[in-house]
């Protein structure tokens, strides 16, 4: 089932249609920035994810026992959100 809607999306994409554009078209883009704008926005959303859940989750057991200690949870799960956003500033550098 996942094997076809990944199929699905893989053939609905519009890189199809940017594939039948001219040649020279194609020639211009650097294949090497587009894959380095997807890892960096793509691991740094992993990462960010990662963090979110670790620090999240100890923010809602210190708030659980503490009420007044939430401000100082927000600003741990806001700092770990802040990865993902300069992987996506990376990733807006990168391309041209």
């Amino acid at each position: 089932m996942m094997a076809a809607g990944l199929a699905v999306v893989w053939f609905a994409s519009p890189s199809s249609v940017l594939a039948a554009g001219s040649a020279q078209e194609a020639g211009n883009v650097d294949q090497y920035a587009s894959l380095a704008a997807a890892l960096s926005t793509g691991l740094a959303c992993i990462g960010a994810g990662i963090a979110v859940g670790g620090s999240g989750a100890a923010a809602v057991g210190a708030t659980a026992e503490k009420p007044e200690s939430f401000g100082r949870a927000l600003i741990f799960v806001g700092l770990s959100e802040g990865i993902a956003i300069y992987g996506l500033i990376i990733s807006f550098l990168v391309l041209p």
